[in-house]
């Protein structure tokens, strides 16, 4: 699955600021259909009722944690191939590892760019 400028794309975080952030960079490289929830709960709410192509989640948010969610999100058959990049402050190997196993397809270390993102976003796309 491309990403591409029409993707829809679902930014998860805790944080409205973080999201709205995120939403500023995703906009500056040219992506126009972007949807926020504020955790992971929320998140699959939305996934249920939209076809996206790209998830940006937070790893630390309550009640469901970008782990928790990445692990509802690939255990649906439908979300299964779904590109998937998880956001953290923190660079613990061990949650590095933990996500690997359970599917993630890139990891952002806050904070970061636009070209940092677009990077990320461009490396899933040559998988």
């Amino acid at each position: 699955m491309t990403i591409n400028s029409n993707s829809q794309i679902l930014v998860v975080d805790d944080s409205g600021a973080v999201r709205s952030i995120v939403r500023k960079l995703l906009t500056e490289l040219g992506y126009i259909d972007i949807d926020e929830a504020s955790d992971g709960a929320a998140a699959l709410a939305k996934m249920n009722e939209k076809l996206y192509g790209l998830v940006i989640s937070d790893w630390n948010m309550e009640p469901m944690n970008g782990q928790a969610l990445l692990e509802r999100v690939r255990a649906n058959k439908n979300f299964a191939n779904l590109p998937f990049i998880m956001m953290t402050a923190e660079s613990d190997p061990d949650k590095i590892i933990e996500s690997k196993y359970a599917g993630v397809s890139s990891f952002i270390s806050k904070p970061f760019s636009a070209e940092v993102l677009q990077s990320k976003i461009s490396k899933i796309n040559e998988e």
